[in-house]
């Protein structure tokens, strides 16, 4: 799956829920370390998630993302590629669901 297929769902979902554009880059550039011009590159190349990823420079925090997504629990998602997805993906989810950017960016 291409991060240009999911991209616009997860827009869709943070506006849907009154969360801008912004707010959504501000949260996948903390998690992942891309600007606003290196996603639209991933966009426009139509990469996978799995080259995505292996360009992230993960945020040193992530592994303070916890909870559930879809059925699992993203700190206990064995495969390194999958909890990575996971984790925007509950990243994304906190933001919809109204969360304060300083918890959803999270700090020891």
């Amino acid at each position: 799956m291409t991060f240009a297929f999911v991209y616009p769902h997860l827009l869709a979902k943070v506006e849907k829920k009154g969360r801008t554009k912004q707010e959504l880059h501000q949260v996948i550039d903390w998690l992942t370390g891309f600007d606003e011009k290196k996603l639209q590159k991933f966009i426009k190349d139509n990469v996978t998630f799995e080259q995505f990823f292996s360009q992230a420079k993960l945020n040193p925090n992530s592994h303070l993302i916890t909870g559930v997504i879809c059925g699992h629990r993203v700190e206990e998602i064995e495969n390194p590629l999958t909890q990575k997805v996971r984790y925007l993906d509950k990243l994304v989810d906190e933001l919809a669901k109204g969360r304060k950017m300083e918890k959803i960016l999270r700090s020891e």
